[in-house]
């Protein structure tokens, strides 16, 4: 089972030619609202890939509340752990795509800032259970929960997005930290590494703090590091629409991949997999692979190589 500990927003789409710089203003012709937010969007990742998902967050008492509640009741995550803030409004994003499918993302957290980790029970946090966090809520409920799920045996997976600082002790607690190349290199100047690439940190958190440290790399696919060794997985070819859920597919399948005990070179490929299919399609949660496109397009990827 994988308890998701994070964020609902309601995303704001627009798609423009160029993403904006400071001090432009930017014309489009017209904008869609989808359902959002990493936790979310990783909760619904996760359970298209065929996993029992828990979501625990908070919505406002609002419309956006309403509209996004009623779409995660269709995806098969149990949504028993969502509460309303009575005075703070649901979370919005706005989400800017080009035609090359790079975004440019705002968030306003709204209710998010109000998820308690408190509100999740501890029997979930046992042995047996992957929890799943990113750090679009408030980061100390996040260190708070973490200590708590290491004391009850849960599997414990970060998503260190957006990127931010984050205490050793912490992350002498985690299993598994997933990040992109930006917050690798943002990971490794906070740690005070003297080499930053991407692929060094990932080595180096994982010898530090014994974890398995996973960082992707765009259509380069993703690289998975653990004390032992090194996993390298590529990505799947096609037109880029929209990269704005790819990380978020990424880390959902990931997570219910590691979570049925499919090991981790296999895991990553099938991540790997779901990260390209949604670069594919507009959108956030509607553009999250289902379990069987995943496993029609496992021929499509070489298996992933190890190295030390």
């Amino acid at each position: 089972m994988i308890v998701v500990f994070g964020s609902l927003n309601m995303d704001m789409m627009m798609v423009l030619e160029k993403l904006p710089r400071p001090g432009d203003t930017v014309l489009c012709p017209s904008y869609e609202l989808s359902p959002g937010g990493k936790g979310s969007n990783q909760a619904v990742a996760a359970a298209k890939a065929g996993a029992e998902v828990k979501l625990f967050g908070r919505v406002g008492e609002d419309e956006f509340g309403r509209i996004l509640l009623d779409s995660l009741s269709k995806t098969g995550v149990d949504l028993v752990g969502i509460s309303k803030s009575s005075d703070l409004p649901t979370g919005c994003a706005t989400v800017c795509v080009d035609e090359l499918g790079e975004n440019l993302i705002i968030v306003a957290t709204g209710a998010n800032l109000e998820n308690q980790q408190s509100e999740i029970p501890n029997f979930l946090l046992a042995k047996g259970t992957t929890l799943l966090l990113q750090m679009e809520t408030s980061v100390d409920e996040n260190w708070k929960l973490i200590r708590r799920a290491r004391k009850f045996g849960a599997r414990i997976m970060l998503n260190l997005a957006p990127s931010d600082s984050i205490p050793n002790e912490i992350l002498d607690c985690i299993d598994v930290l997933v990040m992109n190349e930006r917050e690798a290199t943002r990971l490794g100047l906070h740690l005070g590494f003297d080499i930053i690439s991407p692929k060094i940190v990932a080595k180096r958190v994982a010898a530090n703090f014994d974890l398995t440290c996973v960082v992707t790399l765009g259509k380069e696919g993703a690289v998975a590091c653990m004390p032992e060794g090194t996993w390298e997985v590529g990505a799947l070819q096609g037109e880029v629409v929209d990269t704005t859920a790819a990380g978020d597919a990424f880390v959902g399948v990931l997570a219910a991949s590691l979570d049925e005990g499919i090991e981790l070179s296999i895991a990553l490929k099938r991540a790997s997999i779901a990260g390209s299919l949604t670069c594919l399609t507009k959108g956030a949660q509607g553009s999250l692979p289902t379990l069987k496109d995943i496993e029609d397009n496992l021929k499509n990827i070489n298996i992933p190589r190890r190295s030390a």
